[in-house]
């Protein structure tokens, strides 16, 4: 089948046979209404390819453009958007904001029993930190 498609598509047989079809079935008319006027399938496919748009796939088989639109974004929506939305939205919880949330609800809990406050102001007991000396510091500007 895809044999027949590609042959149809070669210059050569679309100038002998194929050329040779479309001629025996062309009919002309000569009245001036356009509602009088014959028309034939090969008259209805040419009017209507005429105002055709390409949408980038493929500039000369409409129906290759067609499908070849179709078929990206049917990919591109369904697949990516959707399936990825999917997969994104219901993921584990790489980066462990869950976990870190939990822990510090146990870490407030704990602390309002035991009578503390919820954040002590000296996260770091301050006899256990060591400061330099005026001395050591002489000269050296300190910006606070």
């Amino acid at each position: 089948m895809a044999a027949l498609i590609k042959l149809r598509h070669m210059p050569v047989v679309q100038r002998s046979a194929w050329n040779y079809f479309t001629k025996t079935s062309r009919n002309i008319s000569t009245s001036k209404k356009n509602s009088d006027t014959a028309t034939t399938a090969c008259d209805s496919k040419t009017s209507e390819d005429k105002n055709w748009v390409s949408y980038g796939f493929d500039y000369t088989s409409k129906e290759e453009d067609t499908n070849a639109h179709h078929a990206t974004y049917f990919f591109s929506v369904t697949l990516c958007l959707v399936f990825g939305g999917f997969a994104w939205a219901y993921a584990p919880d790489v980066h462990m904001r869950d976990w870190s949330q939990r822990e510090a609800y146990l870490e407030l809990h704990r602390r309002e029993k035991a009578g503390l406050p919820p954040i002590d102001p000296n996260f770091i007991n301050p006899k256990d930190i060591k400061l330099p000396s005026e001395e050591d510091l002489c000269d050296v500007e300190i910006i606070i």
